[in-house]
């Protein structure tokens, strides 16, 4: 395997775009691979079909819920990594990495048995509608069955995007995509599996995917030093990617809980709206790629360059992402907002489904130009290690500003889906103002202590 990248030294931008690029289609791909179960039950599910799409689009949320937790404890190891192979310590990486394959073990042993156990609570707290509920609580324990997978893809990607490889994620995504996609078709199309069809082509999917990559990456020679020995718990490793982790995975977990409150808000509100807003949320998974890849590869820039003790180098490179990402999401946004039917008519036939759907996107088309900054941002202070702050930050838009509204906007007559999801968009907008003003300040304290 070739040396890791080095974001320490040379230009900017190219090198983040570069970087940046399988990241986006490797989270193309993945959000491909969530969406081909809504997708392949809408199409294929005959006169169940609205209830099919209702069940997967609320458990896959639900599922999109534990993946984002794993994922944001994941970041703390790719910033940590990330850190050290900026500094120059090689070797060190190599224990870090194999306290992470320790610590992300127990997590999936623990996860499987409480969400296994779970699913039909879980399915009554989302206020699945009474026609789905079954098929809801199905999709969820069987994902759940297999959360050991989740957590084994997701910790390949955290590793390897830490070294500076992003290629390895991408293959792994791409091993998954393919293999979801034959299984969905098979399962729910051929056999009529429905949603439990789709959740078991997701698990088969992901754990051929995690076996295959594992077996490339045994036949590569690796950047950093690593034997069976560096899988065992050293208490200031633990630590320290359990103190970066954290305060991320927390405000990854409540972002999301926010938007299961209103998802479970709008399935109070009957079959179509229910449908209309999950494949709404599949779409949206699309429509926040470019702003989710940049902040991402920002992690894993900014911590080589904060490792390497050149901040200055990390700040042009937030700037570089902002302004590249803002001219993608000007297309996107208008794309969105006037032809959201087009859209939604990929994943769903009937004509009232659409509609809602297309209501509902309306919003996240605003949402997608101002992501270009927040995400951003985002990357750039997970890659300081002001992790906190991202957790703070998070946690007030989502419970101070997102439910508060699409509460709000819910009980206005008549219901309007626009309305409902506008309260993202203002979630967005006080995110940036707290990220600006955190920006500005520790800008003034670096310039205070004389270090930029």
């Amino acid at each position: 395997m070739k040396q890791p990248q080095n974001f320490t030294e040379g230009r900017i931008f190219g090198p983040l775009i570069r970087f940046a690029l399988p990241v986006l289609f490797a989270l193309f791909l993945q959000t491909m691979y969530g969406a081909v179960d809504l997708l392949v039950v809408g199409k294929f599910g005959g006169e169940l079909s609205d209830v099919y799409v209702s069940a997967v689009s609320t458990g896959s949320q639900l599922m999109m819920t534990v993946t984002v937790v794993i994922t944001g404890l994941a970041m703390g190891l790719t910033v940590y990594v990330g850190r050290k192979i900026g500094a120059g310590q090689k070797e060190e990486a190599g224990q870090i990495i194999g306290n992470g394959i320790f610590l992300f073990g127990v997590i999936a042993v623990i996860l499987t048995v409480i969400m296994v156990f779970a699913a039909s609570p879980l399915a009554g707290v989302m206020h699945a509608p009474s026609e789905a509920f079954d098929d809801t609580v199905k999709y969820i324990a069987i994902c759940s069955a297999g959360a050991v997978f989740i957590v084994a893809y997701n910790l390949v990607g955290s590793i390897f995007r830490g070294i500076g490889d992003s290629k390895i994620p991408l293959l792994t995504v791409i091993i998954a995509c393919v293999l979801n996609i034959l299984g969905d078709l098979l399962l729910v199309a051929v056999f009529k599996l429905g949603a439990a069809g789709a959740a078991y082509a997701t698990i088969f999917a992901q754990a051929i995917s995690v076996l295959l990559s594992l077996f490339i990456i045994r036949r590569r020679e690796l950047p950093f030093a690593f034997s069976l020995k560096d899988i065992r718990p050293k208490k200031e490793h633990i630590k320290e990617i359990l103190f970066l982790g954290i305060p991320i995975a927390l405000q990854d977990l409540l972002v999301s809980i926010s938007f299961l409150v209103i998802i479970a808000i709008v399935n109070n509100l009957g079959l179509t709206e229910s449908a209309g807003v999950g494949v709404a949320e599949k779409l949206c998974g699309f429509i926040m790629l470019v702003p989710s890849a940049y902040m991402q590869s920002m992690s894993a820039f900014v911590a080589q360059n904060i490792g390497a003790k050149k901040p200055e180098r990390a700040r042009k490179a937030l700037l570089c992402g902002i302004s590249s990402s803002f001219v993608v999401g000007i297309v996107i946004a208008y794309f969105t907002f006037f032809h959201g039917d087009i859209l939604a008519g990929i994943f769903a036939n009937g004509t009232e489904v659409i509609a809602a759907a297309a209501e509902y996107l309306k919003a996240y088309a605003i949402d997608c130009l101002l992501t270009s900054f927040l995400f951003c941002f985002i990357g750039y202070f997970n890659g300081c290690g002001s992790t906190k702050f991202v957790m703070l930050q998070g946690i007030v838009g989502a419970f101070c500003v997102r439910l508060p509204i699409s509460w709000m906007m819910s009980k206005q007559v008549p219901v309007s889906l626009f309305h409902i999801g506008l309260a993202t968009p203002a979630s967005t907008t006080v995110q940036i103002i707290m990220c600006m003003a955190f920006f500005a300040l520790s800008l003034r304290r670096q310039k205070q202590r004389g270090y930029d």
